[in-house]
């Protein structure tokens, strides 16, 4: 696989459905787990399959998602691995940004040739999944096709959000619909007793794509009014080429909003989680940082994940992950939460000075309440704030925090003063 697949991992646009947490990082930047970012998955994803050389394409708020990828993924001189940025430019031939998924890789196309390959796998770099590409591949070429595009089962209610697709008996793609919104009798397809007795009837795209070099060079170049694979490339493609449906029946979820985010976080506190983290053939690999093990005084733990660094005295911690280096007072309760920590300590000077001015310290305080709420990263919050999230709140963006479908999102860096109630 490393000489034949090079990877490319689409950076996304501008998030906004994950706002705040897109306001000054992009989608797979967003901190997942307690240590890791949305980016680790896919790369992961690559190096768990055999393939070493992957390009990463950026665009949105891209300098958090750089520094992590120059600081995480080092490999041997003797290798010809590699995972690289390609930032939009401004070049002779184009002078605007990525205007969709297949604009990105056509105009970044001059780079990714210049490697020897016979394949490209085309990822996104804001999905949660553990995936065998190796498989996908196998079948990709076994089938001989010019397209393979990784499916997944859904229902009905799901179906209307994705690009739900028909097969024949070889599993050959004979029609496709983005986004159905009527009619969707038509679409169903035999995905096999399993999934069908779940009422996972429609096979959805996961915008997981293989294609063949030379073909991928041909029908980015035929048509350059073309911007997205999804909505306009694959359609066009499905008409006239052999295009593989690869079902997927694991774990999967698209990180596309706050509620899906939180629900994939929390999700992973399951005593039987779907993602499996501690599954040796699936590792997540991400930046290895010096940081001391987890201290804990005190506290009453329930389905809970921590990451290295933390000092937790609160009361008690249920349904939540904590991430690095998150610090966390006395007499204080979390339920359903994601902390995800901060990116450095306060020094005892700095500390003895900020409670002397009576500031809030990074983290925590004593004696909160927080629950259905995301602390981003580098949040001062006080002593004695309460932070409720639920169905009663109304959805809004304000200075210091937003809330989305009940769950309230405190900004990076934000200082909320002791006795705070949201």
């Amino acid at each position: 696989m490393t000489d034949k697949v090079l990877g490319v991992i689409l950076g996304g646009g501008q998030g906004s459905r994950l706002s705040p947490l897109t306001q000054t990082r992009s989608k797979p930047a967003v901190p997942i787990a307690g240590k890791y970012r949305l980016v680790d998955i896919p790369i992961s994803n690559c190096l768990n399959s055999g393939i070493h050389r992957m390009f990463v394409l950026t665009q949105f708020n891209s300098a958090s998602l750089n520094k992590h990828i120059k600081n995480t993924y080092h490999f041997s001189h003797f290798s010809t691995a590699f995972v690289d940025i390609l930032a939009a430019e401004q070049t002779v031939q184009n002078s605007g940004w990525f205007q969709g998924t297949a604009d990105a890789v056509r105009q970044c196309m001059h780079h990714i040739v210049s490697h020897e390959f016979d394949y490209i796998l085309i990822l996104s770099g804001d999905q949660l999944y553990q995936m065998d590409f190796k498989d996908m591949i196998e079948k990709h070429i076994e089938a001989n096709a010019e397209i393979t595009i990784a499916t997944i089962p859904v229902t009905a209610k799901d179906a209307t959000d994705f690009g739900i697709l028909k097969a024949d008996e070889e599993n050959m793609i004979t029609s496709f619909i983005e986004k159905p919104k009527t009619g969707l009798d038509e679409w169903i397809s035999d995905t096999g007793e399993e999934m069908q007795s779940e009422g996972r009837n429609f096979l959805a795209s996961m915008g997981i794509y293989v294609f063949n070099r030379q073909y991928l060079i041909n029908i980015l170049n035929e048509n350059e009014e073309e911007k997205d694979f999804g909505k306009e490339i694959l359609p066009r493609a499905i008409e006239q080429s052999r295009v593989l449906s690869y079902q997927y029946e694991g774990y999967w979820t698209d990180i596309g909003n706050i509620s899906s985010f939180f629900e994939a976080n929390l999700g992973l506190t399951d005593e039987l989680p779907k993602f499996n983290m501690f599954d040796s053939n699936h590792t997540i690999f991400t930046r290895a940082r010096m940081l001391p093990p987890s201290k804990i005084s005190g506290t009453t733990l329930e389905k809970t994940i921590i990451a290295e660094g933390c000092i937790i005295q609160a009361s008690r911690v249920e349904h939540a992950v904590l991430g690095i280096r998150s610090r966390i007072g006395k007499h204080t309760v979390i339920t359903n939460a994601y902390i995800m920590g901060s990116d450095r300590y306060q020094t005892l000077e700095e500390i003895r000075s900020e409670t002397d001015a009576g500031h809030s310290l990074i983290g925590i305080g004593d004696r909160c309440y927080i629950n259905n709420a995301i602390i981003d990263k580098n949040c001062s919050i006080g002593n004695d704030v309460k932070i409720n999230g639920g169905p009663h709140l109304e959805d809004g963006d304000f200075e210091l925090y937003a809330v989305k479908d009940g769950i309230v999102v405190i900004k990076k860096g934000a200082v909320l003063p002791s006795g705070t109630v949201i």
